[in-house]
């Protein structure tokens, strides 16, 4: 039997039960068949996340919609692997819907696939995998599990930098990295197309998904007024002063420069951008490009990726689903991380997530509540 790196140890009889996510894309159908050529015994299944699928985006570019169900069923036909659907659409709109409402409704900017992975493919799907029988959940994050002789299992990045997706896996505990499989994490995405050519599977060209799945029409201002309605409120200066209105806080993020409908510009003619969103008295405050400056931050509702640090520690953090990595320290205060950066980094909002490395390992992630911010000179 050929193994990959980071799968679980195997029972007596030298195989996993494992259950392969397939949302219907190639990755998560080239991980199955990985999977299942390593000799496990592998199940297919597709979670439906809506409960009117219609509703969700056409076309390949989303991860849930009818087509992309039958995507899934015909690349788990040419694997030769049973194949079910899954209905977690309740738990789904709870979970992450609902959560990416309240967040951009307290003015904070949450990202909705670290919390679908958090909530829904491993936690809700792994727990149902593991109360069936199963030895261990399968999906085609790009990430790589390292086991060490002592048995521990630790979260690292994929060795392609540029699909690398341990940034929204930072979520992930010991408990379910141990029931976890990444086939794809020593790999490369041409790589993988490639070999979905060669075993014939019909997403082998699929445009990867960008977009918010739940978010029909890419529109995420329109999506949030749906649900949150208007509420028209003050655009302001750094100073208090009264620069415009808006219909919306939650329709703006910090470091937006773009829409901001301010009638007259600053005094030094420079642009805009937006500072600090305040749901409690429905303000928008606007200033300079260095007023986005962070230099600090403390995040809440750490998770760690194995055990938790015990004392202060130098760490490289990622700040952004795609942002780059940046030097600095850390420590663990009654529950909260804080983090002192080594340079200031622009446009860091709250909600977002902190994930720390070191080095190539995944140490834990945790929800950025609050920022510092060096002194603006007038």
């Amino acid at each position: 039997m050929t193994d990959f790196p980071g799968a679980p140890t195997a029972p007596s009889t030298g195989r996993l039960r494992v259950l392969a996510a397939m949302s219907g894309g190639v990755d998560s159908a080239v991980a199955a068949a990985r999977a299942a050529e390593a000799g496990h015994e592998v199940t297919g299944v597709h979670l439906a996340l809506s409960a009117n699928p219609q509703s969700f985006r056409t076309g390949a570019r989303g991860c849930c919609t009818i087509e992309d169900s039958r995507d899934a069923w015909r690349a788990a036909d040419v694997i030769g692997i049973p194949f079910y659907v899954w209905d977690l659409a309740e738990r789904f709109r709870e979970d992450v819907i609902d959560d990416f409402v309240a967040e951009y409704a307290a003015g904070r900017t949450p990202n909705p696939c670290l919390r679908c992975n958090e909530k829904i493919k491993f936690a809700a799907l792994l727990d149902k995998a593991i109360a069936l029988g199963f030895d261990a959940v399968c999906t085609g994050h790009y990430a790589r599990i390292v086991d060490l002789p002592s048995g521990e299992r630790q979260l690292h990045r994929a060795v392609d930098a540029a699909k690398d997706q341990s940034y929204v896996l930072g979520v992930l505990d010991a408990d379910q990295l141990a029931h976890s499989l990444f086939p794809l994490g020593d790999t490369t995405k041409d790589v993988i197309r490639e070999e979905a050519e060669r075993r014939g599977l019909a997403v082998a060209k699929k445009p990867d998904s960008h977009d918010i799945c739940f978010i029909a029409d890419g529109d995420t201002q329109g999506f949030l007024a749906k649900h949150l309605g208007t509420a028209t409120g003050d655009i302001l200066d750094a100073d208090g002063t009264k620069l415009g209105e808006h219909d919306g806080a939650y329709g703006f993020t910090i470091g937006q420069r773009k829409g901001l409908r301010i009638g007259r510009p600053a005094a030094d003619g420079k642009p805009r951008y937006v500072l600090d969103i305040s749901p409690v008295n429905n303000t928008v405050t606007v200033g300079p490009l260095e007023g986005l400056d962070v230099t600090g931050l403390t995040a809440i509702r750490p998770r760690w990726c194995g055990t938790e640090p015990l004392a202060d520690g130098r760490y490289t953090a990622q700040l952004r689903a795609h942002g780059e990595e940046v030097p600095v320290s850390a420590s663990v205060v009654d529950g909260e991380l804080r983090v002192r950066l080594d340079s200031a980094v622009r446009g860091i909002a709250p909600g977002q997530a902190v994930v720390l490395y070191d080095g190539t390992r995944v140490v834990g992630s945790a929800t950025i509540a609050s920022t510092e911010r060096p002194a603006v000179r007038a």
